[in-house]
């Protein structure tokens, strides 16, 4: 029996290698992909999400352009955590061709997770990996298909505990639109964060991302040099020889359903402008979710091996 799932995304280094575990899993069923600005701006996430598919063999997946910037605040993307193409040193198909590349917004006037879902003949499993600019614009537009249609919200955001990678309390996704959150939280879908408390477990060193690019697997090699410039990156960042591959965790819950522990909690978002923006915190007039604490990393790799195969695990020749 697979799962239907619509993933909502920003590829971005760490959401690339989730589609292609996602594409790689027969569990799943993808309905579709959406995209939104975050780690790169629109045209280029929606281009690095239809390059990986293709490297997986999914071209039959819809890959659907939806927000192009926050509900209200700025268009801010991640240049020097992602590079300006979104995917590092890797090159997606269509580098150069312009902004214009990824189309309009959708297909229609409707939002691109509205779109995704009109696709879905069933209730299906939400995943979000970017901002959640794109659930937020589907709530206003028809919140009774997305209350009915949503049996399930897992999103990468947000931090209860540990400290966040854009301000001291902020993840990024939640900082780019807390307004988007604070708007998902309002509807009181059955949402599941995971958040940097889980995340920052799960890492590659720097050793293995050499080992990948030796793959003989075209979407291996490719992720690998994706994966170099996120080394790169955590090194001058953090001194971490290796790197963070947030969003792998939310694909592993629906592959693994004891891959994570979670704790339920009445939260909210701070929508500010100051230091605490985009902080998720408890509060007991908040919305109830449930929050993951913990993690089975050996869980996880195990799973990744759908995408890398032995090629993290093979020593490197020598040159």
């Amino acid at each position: 029996m697979t799962t239907a799932i619509i993933i909502d995304t920003d590829p971005g280094i760490d959401d690339v290698v989730t589609l292609a575990l996602a594409a790689r899993s027969p569990e799943l069923e993808i309905v579709a992909v959406t995209t939104t600005y975050g780690n790169a701006t629109l045209a280029r996430t929606t281009r690095n999400a239809r390059h990986v598919l293709a490297l997986a063999g999914r071209s039959d997946i819809p890959v659907i352009p939806g927000a192009d910037r926050p509900l209200v605040r700025p268009l801010v993307t991640a240049p020097e955590t992602h590079g300006e193409s979104g995917v590092g040193h890797a090159e997606p198909e269509g580098e150069g061709e312009g902004e214009g590349e990824a189309g309009p917004p959708s297909s229609s006037a409707l939002p691109a997770v509205v779109v995704a879902l009109h696709l879905a003949d069933a209730p299906i499993t939400l995943v979000t990996l970017g901002p959640l600019t794109n659930l937020a614009h589907a709530l206003r537009t028809d919140p009774d298909l997305v209350v009915t249609r949503v049996r399930r919200h897992i999103g990468m955001f947000g931090s209860l505990h540990e400290r966040g990678n854009t301000n001291r309390w902020a993840d990024f996704n939640a900082w780019c639109d807390p307004e988007a959150v604070a708007e998902v939280f309002g509807a009181e879908l059955p949402t599941e964060m995971v958040g940097l408390d889980v995340t920052r477990r799960m890492t590659l060193d720097r050793a293995e991302v050499v080992r990948l690019g030796r793959s003989s697997d075209p979407l291996v090699r490719w992720l690998a040099d994706a994966l170099r410039f996120y080394v790169e990156f955590h090194c001058r960042q953090e001194r971490l020889d290796g790197c963070v591959v947030n969003d792998v965790l939310t694909i592993g819950q629906l592959l693994e359903p004891h891959l994570l522990d979670f704790a339920r909690f009445r939260l909210k978002i701070d929508t500010g402008d100051g230091e605490y923006r985009g902080r998720t915190l408890s509060d007991p007039a908040g919305a109830a979710i449930r929050v993951a604490l913990d993690v089975d990393v050996t869980a996880m790799r195990r799973l990744l091996d759908r995408v890398f195969g032995h090629a993290w695990d093979r020593p490197v020749a020598e040159e």
